[in-house]
């Protein structure tokens, strides 16, 4: 059996993560796609949102199909990185709207086959500071992946086009192999008692003073679906922004989201120390920065270096607010409740990703803008004006709060 401390299967265990985020993969494509497919703009956004649907629907039934077919963690995830191979490169074939959607739908089904399991089989066969440093890792490799699979699309659409541009799933069934050859099968691991039930079990042992799930839980996923709303939103309407500024042969826009993301894992890494020093006035600096990071995004007014800076300031005070939610959770509900009210977050950042294209449109309806060029920009003035009252809001219920004990 291959150690699992050796650090190519470590790697072996994080390579599942690398493909996790690749649904945004694609987003440098859309311009491209929007014309070949003669679909509008909300169309187009949603060939990269609507995978974050499938993956909702697909969190919550894929422990159910592993415990109605007894099926490890280890055959669910290879079930799920081959669902995510085969589904993603069904466009390269295709040139019907319907039959591209469908595809991303399947995709994002392949992403929630397997997505909680990855974190889930590093629970099982790790423990402590060396669980703690491989969780850690794995949210790095999403992000990583994330900015990975951007570039390698945007670099075959440059060449290749935007049918082309989909082989970057065919990556799926390279990790596939490292994954099958070098991870043990969590079956033995859950004959050694070292399951996350056992773990879970322990951790209900402690007496409990949080009896009931605080209303601040659904706020928090409220706050988490507003995040997601604008920070996709920003990531959809970047490639359109470019192409009205630099014109309809620009395909560059993939290498500035990648970028982007670079800025979001420094956020992560850097949380934990930003937050030892504010504490729980690291949300006032995440949502300030991403205020600003909208209105430059809003009124760069066709300066492309202004709408770069707004993009990518924007990825790192997300990776400062999201953690702290997730953070908040323990004081807000019972240790039993956790997986509960960690899953309804999640659900929310997904909500969030998937409605983003529809609430976007809603935006520019508002302000009486078309759906193209340099209005693409329109909704963020609105969204930056949000982050404030958000901001406001939380610093006055606080104080309140703090009044009132």
């Amino acid at each position: 059996m291959n150690n699992k401390n050796s650090l190519v299967t470590k790697l072996a265990f994080l390579s599942v993560s690398f493909m996790v985020t690749s649904a945004y993969a694609i987003q440098g494509s859309l311009p491209q796609l929007k014309a070949a497919l003669g679909i509008s703009q909300t169309q187009s956004e949603y060939l990269v949102t609507t995978p974050s649907f499938a993956v909702m629907i697909f969190v919550v039934l894929s422990p159910l199909l592993q415990q109605w077919f007894n099926i490890s963690d280890k055959k669910i995830i290879m079930a799920g990185v081959t669902i995510v191979g085969l589904a993603g490169i069904v466009p390269m074939f295709a040139n019907d709207y319907t039959a591209i959607l469908i595809s991303r739908l399947v995709l994002g089904a392949g992403f929630g086959l397997y997505n909680s399991q990855a974190i889930s089989m590093i629970s099982v066969w790790y423990e402590g500071t060396t669980r703690a440093q491989m969780l850690g890792w794995r949210a790095a490799a999403e992000q990583i992946g994330q900015a990975c699979t951007l570039a390698i699309a945007g670099l075959i659409l440059s060449y290749a086009g935007w049918h082309a541009s989909f082989a970057v799933y065919l990556l799926a069934f390279v990790v596939l192999f490292f994954f099958a050859v070098r991870v043990p099968d969590d079956s033995k691991a859950q004959d050694n008692n070292v399951a996350e039930d056992d773990l879970a079990e322990e951790l209900t042992e402690v007496e409990e003073p949080i009896k009931k799930i605080s209303p601040v839980v659904y706020l928090l996923v409220l706050f988490a679906f507003l995040l997601v709303v604008d920070y996709v939103g920003m990531e959809n309407r970047f490639p359109g922004l470019t192409v009205a500024i630099k014109g309809s042969s620009y395909t560059g826009s993939s290498m500035f989201l990648s970028l982007m993301l670079i800025g979001a894992t420094l956020g992560g890494l850097f949380y934990g120390s930003i937050n030892k020093v504010l504490g729980f006035n690291t949300v006032y600096l995440g949502l300030g920065l991403m205020a600003i990071s909208n209105f430059l995004f809003a009124f760069a007014n066709g300066n492309f270096a202004m709408l770069v800076i707004g993009l990518l300031l924007i990825g790192f005070p997300l990776q400062l607010v999201s953690p702290l939610i997730f953070n908040l959770l323990p004081d807000l509900a019972p240790a039993k409740r956790q997986p509960l009210v960690t899953s309804m977050v999640l659900i929310g950042f997904n909500f969030g990703a998937f409605f983003s294209p529809t609430i976007a449109e809603w935006m520019n309806r508002l302000v009486g803008r078309p759906m193209s060029g340099l209005d693409l920009a329109a909704p963020f003035p609105i969204y930056g004006v949000m982050l404030i009252v958000i901001a406001l809001i939380i610093f006055f219920a606080t104080r309140h709060s703090k009044q009132a004990n």
